[in-house]
């Protein structure tokens, strides 16, 4: 892969992952408010998918959104003022964590709803056809998600109108706290693709080349317009369901397994052993992440708090 590629996907999974471990601090802190939940260990879906698309392309996102988000292009400032709840923030602090968005590069919202971002993204990818502009739609969901209505019902249109929609379920080995054999009686999600004769692929969610190369060409086939593909990564996340989480229902012991499959570190060694980088370039690559993820902070601490007066613009009602 060329050089400039590779430098993408190492400064994208870096920013998202020093971008998930610098909230949890705040947040641990005390000085973010809500809910957190991080996107740490799963950096590989998000980046691989995301560099196959262009700004006009759409996502939708779940309540694990940030990876989502930073991939696609969103503003680690407005995000950050977002997620303090401020003025400045993309969604003007309305959303928060799990209801970030930004329309002007393509995210159509993280959804706080299990499964509710797949019939949006079901309604946009009908809008991309009807309006003929190459554009695609990839919806990203979890594991717990395959099993709601919504995918189902949206998996279905999708193949019957033939849409140009890519649906990527992060398979993270648990619905919340409860372990993916246990919700679902399938080895592979991947498999209900036959049910609505659409492609489904497996791709390794620790292993941003190899997410990164199958999305490629899926991504090729969905604009061309040859329909729906369901795509299954098999991924881990490596802090809890949510900042707090006890995590009784899993060991410390299953954790550190999947870190040695850690993302960004393989590809670092894979950069640094084929000598396409040096460990200079590397760490410079890092400072470069921390110091923009700093100005963010600043950014959002430093920003003015809603109007309370202010509580009432872009309610709408019919």
């Amino acid at each position: 892969m060329e050089k400039k590629l590779l430098t993408s996907m190492f400064e994208t999974m870096s920013k998202i992952r020093m971008f998930e471990e610098n909230i949890v601090n705040l947040f641990k802190s005390g000085e973010l408010p809500g809910w957190l939940h991080v996107y740490i260990g799963e950096e590989a879906v998000a980046t691989g998918v995301c560099l196959n698309l262009t700004t006009k392309d759409y996502i939708t996102s779940t309540h694990r959104g940030h990876g989502h988000c930073i991939a696609k292009g969103a503003n680690l400032k407005n995000m950050m003022a977002e997620l303090y709840g401020k003025k400045t923030g993309c969604c003007k602090g309305r959303g928060g964590s799990m209801h970030i968005s930004d329309a002007s590069v393509g995210i159509l919202g993280a959804n706080g709803i299990v499964g509710g971002g797949i019939p949006i993204a079901t309604g946009a990818g009908l809008g991309c056809q009807y309006l003929k502009e190459g554009r695609i739609v990839v919806s990203f969901f979890g594991d717990g998600a395959s099993d709601e209505g919504s995918f189902h019902e949206s998996l279905n249109l999708a193949s019957v109108w033939k849409l140009p929609i890519i649906y990527v379920c992060e398979n993270n080995l648990y619905a919340e706290t409860n372990p993916f054999k246990k919700h679902s009686n399938i080895k592979d999600i991947v498999v209900r693709a036959k049910a609505y004769n659409i492609t489904g692929i497996i791709v390794d969610g620790m292993d941003v080349l190899d997410v990164y190369n199958k999305i490629n060409k899926v991504a090729n086939d969905v604009r061309g317009g040859n329909g729906p593909v369901l795509v299954e990564a098999k991924t881990y996340r490596y802090r809890g369901h949510y900042e707090g989480d006890p995590e009784v229902y899993r060991t410390k012991d299953e954790i550190n397994e999947w870190k040695k499959k850690d993302p960004i570190l393989k590809l670092e060694e894979k950069m640094v052993g084929e000598k396409i980088f040096t460990l200079q370039e590397i760490e410079k690559i890092k400072k470069a992440v921390q110091n923009e993820i700093d100005e963010a902070i600043e950014f959002g601490r430093k920003s003015p708090e809603p109007l309370a007066e202010e509580a009432m613009d872009n309610v709408y009602f019919l």
